[in-house]
């Protein structure tokens, strides 16, 4: 892990607007050849790849425990900065994102 990653804050991810049990809150963030994993440069300069990486575990974990969720996450830094995780439907992918980027 470099420096820079490790000084930065600990994000926290917020809850999602829709319930957990809403019947839309159906996706994984499981990125396959079909639905590739991108994030933006934005997003990678403002948190870090290792930070966008351990985020995107997080999802796919909470995912697996609630049986799916919505399609936008939001995680929060203790500075109020945002970073986004979209994931589009068919065909689409999965992108971490800065929400000015969207």
């Amino acid at each position: 892990m470099n420096t820079a990653t490790a000084l930065k804050p600990r994000l926290e991810l917020k809850p999602q607007e829709p319930p957990l049990d809403d019947p839309d809150s159906c996706n994984r963030f499981v990125p396959r050849q079909d639905k590739p994993f991108l994030a933006t440069p934005g997003a990678i300069h403002t948190f870090g790849q290792d930070t966008v990486f351990a985020c995107l575990r997080i999802l796919q974990a909470k995912a697996m425990q609630h049986d799916g969720i919505d399609y936008l996450q939001v995680f929060i830094s203790p500075d109020g900065a945002r970073l986004w995780f979209i994931e589009d439907g068919e065909g689409g992918a999965i992108t971490a994102l800065l929400p000015e980027e969207y």
